[in-house]
């Protein structure tokens, strides 16, 4: 069944998926990628209403608008070392650290 669904629909499956686990800590590493703009919002509205519910959610992406509603804090990592940490508030006060570390 999985070969006839498309790349949107997959990547749906795989949080699905994942959510039936019941997990502790949900681990998405560029999750909406390559997604269409629809499908990508109703991801991260998705992940927003988990961590409204309080679920530990660690998102690896690079573009912070659409990260900004699921996250309460980023942590940027160059060459596995945490560089900088804070709010969405803190970096977006500090934009030269996007130019730097995220290339945006």
């Amino acid at each position: 069944m999985s070969k006839t669904l498309s790349g949107d629909e997959q990547q749906i499956m795989v949080v699905a998926r994942a959510l039936l686990t019941n997990p502790q800590l949900l681990i998405f590493d560029e999750t909406t990628e390559g997604l269409a703009p629809i499908i990508r919002g109703t991801i991260w509205s998705c992940l927003a209403s988990l961590k409204a519910e309080g679920e530990a959610i660690l998102v690896t992406y690079k573009n912070l608008k659409e990260m900004a509603r699921a996250v309460d804090c980023h942590h940027i990592i160059e060459k596995g070392r945490q560089v900088w940490h804070g709010t969405q508030v803190q970096l977006a006060e500090t934009p030269e650290l996007s130019w730097r570390y995220l290339g945006v």
